[in-house]
């Protein structure tokens, strides 16, 4: 299952259900996609690069996953090398919680005048310390992480609409993560796609500050006999519910 998470006219999160092997081959994502211009802020999930390749979406990398690949070797390890990139990353993260709630000019401008020395720092540190290090460990594996990543990591320094990284759309996976320990099968892929659409109508509903529970009891027990024409009303952004003290509850 993905979910893009972003604002248009409203704040909203949606979710695709697809196959494994649909996912392998990366055609979810340019259906799902299809006609998009932008950014997209994700892992480095290999199902994208076709999109990046087209030149009308750009790449906003993860620093939450370069930041785990180097949490898990100091982890393991106590490398203090893993534990200097830790810092080095935490850094730009302080920079972040500074800045949090800013426009994005503001962040932008902090970011130029902060985050970046930080991120050119901590590059010239990579490349002087990966030569020195053993091809086949796990921390080496690390370094190259971030280094095949940069073009993309940087890209949040020029855009303060970005984040560092796609996180809150990770976030709104770990429902669908806990939920599948219970229920483990969708049942098809018809059931899948269902519960995909239950799943972006929650999150939008969290997204637009409304009960997800109290919504969707009042547009269950109202749709049937609602205009369809009219069905934008029971969008989560738009949404009244028809006992306003019930759903207060």
């Amino acid at each position: 299952m993905f979910v893009t998470s972003g604002r248009l006219a409203a704040p909203g999160r949606r979710r695709q259900s697809s196959s494994t092997r649909r996912i392998a081959k990366g055609k979810h994502p340019r259906a799902h996609l299809e006609g998009f211009i932008g950014v997209l802020h994700a892992d480095g999930y290999a199902g994208f690069n076709g999109l990046f390749e087209t030149g009308r979406i750009s790449e906003a990398g993860c620093w939450a996953h370069v930041r785990r690949k180097f949490f898990d070797v100091h982890a393991a390890t106590t490398s203090p090398i893993a534990k200097e990139a830790l810092d080095r990353i935490g850094q730009l993260y302080a920079v972040e919680k500074a800045i949090n709630g800013a426009s994005a000019d503001q962040r932008l401008h902090q970011r130029q005048l902060k985050s970046k020395p930080i991120a050119k720092a901590l590059a010239a540190w990579a490349e002087e310390t990966l030569p020195k290090l053993s091809r086949k460990s796990e921390l080496a594996a690390a370094f190259r992480y971030l280094r095949a990543r940069w073009t993309a990591l940087n890209r949040c320094f020029e855009d303060g609409r970005l984040g560092l990284d796609n996180n809150p759309a990770e976030r709104a996976l770990r429902g669908v993560a806990i939920g599948r320990k219970n229920y483990l099968f969708a049942g098809s892929d018809a059931g899948g796609r269902r519960a995909a659409a239950m799943y972006s109508l929650i999150e939008t509903a969290k997204l637009n500050g409304v009960n997800p529970q109290a919504y969707l009891a009042d547009v269950l027990a109202r749709i049937a006999d609602h205009p369809a024409k009219r069905v934008a009303e029971l969008l989560p952004w738009n949404w009244q519910p028809a006992n306003p003290i019930r759903a207060a509850a």
